[in-house]
């Protein structure tokens, strides 16, 4: 846990919710969640512990606030030029649009995800929403672009048109509708996203967790490549997970009618 300076508050907050699922809380409130230097380097930290730990096979990204989620990057930080710690090396913004990671985060909405905020969502591989949340990039209503992968995550998950029209025009698009075209996994009423998303969580967490991890790897790369190159990956993939423990346990373990034991390795 990464303390703000201004509040000496946890700006982060990790905790494990079950055996293999981890719990990522921002925890700003009154300021919205929005990113700062200390938040940037708690998430990154947490980032590297996750993937460190092999007991952790699926994360979930929540906020302390049913109001919002993420408001973006703390533009008073910003204003005041001290906005450059909101950046890390190995994460970019926030220290997790751009993370290396090799396991499933699962962000779980309530009220507005707006801005950065929208762009860490678009980061994580699954969205579980309530009806009341909305996403938006904003930038363009302050004389600025969303630098955090937003434009080009945006136009991958939605119908070209409707993201266009969501970037160039900064309004709201409200999780109904984000649901109605694939971006959000799941639509839930208010108050139930934690519950809906820890749900999907536990469900990967029962799988073979290397096999989760090279699917989602080969899923991940085959969006910037052609067929041919795609399977490469997917049969360089495999050919790692055939070395593994589990790759024999699953198939052991349906003939002699038990469950698997997963060792993560």
């Amino acid at each position: 846990m990464t303390t703000d300076p201004s509040t000496g508050a946890g700006v982060v907050l990790f905790s494990m919710v079950s055996e293999h699922v981890a719990l990522v809380t921002l925890n700003r409130p009154d300021k919205r969640n929005a990113v700062n230097a200390a938040m940037a380097a708690a998430m990154e930290q947490i980032v590297t512990r996750t993937e460190a730990d092999p007991n952790i096979r699926c994360v979930v990204l929540t906020s302390c606030d049913a109001r919002v989620f993420c408001a973006g990057a703390d533009l008073s930080a910003v204003a005041s030029g001290t906005g450059a710690g909101m950046q890390t090396k190995a994460g970019g913004f926030a220290g997790f649009v751009y993370a290396q990671r090799s396991k499933p985060w699962i962000a779980s909405v309530e009220g507005m995800s707006l801005a950065g905020g929208c762009e860490i969502c678009l980061a994580c591989d699954l969205i579980v929403a309530s009806k009341n949340a909305s996403f938006g990039l904003p930038e363009v209503k302050r004389g600025l672009m969303a630098m955090a992968g937003g434009l080009h995550r945006l136009v991958a998950q939605l119908p070209r048109n409707v993201a266009l029209e969501i970037i160039a025009t900064g309004e709201q698009m409200e999780a109904v509708r984000a649901h109605a075209y694939g971006m959000v996994n799941r639509l839930v009423e208010p108050g139930q996203t934690l519950n809906a998303a820890c749900d999907i969580a536990e469900t990967i967490a029962k799988n073979a967790p290397l096999a989760v991890q090279y699917s989602l790897a080969a899923a991940r790369a085959s969006t910037m490549l052609t067929e041919v190159q795609a399977r490469n990956v997917v049969g360089e993939l495999f050919a790692k997970l055939r070395e593994t423990e589990d790759y024999k346990e699953g198939p052991r373990a349906f003939v002699e009618k038990r469950l698997p034991v997963w060792k993560g390795r």
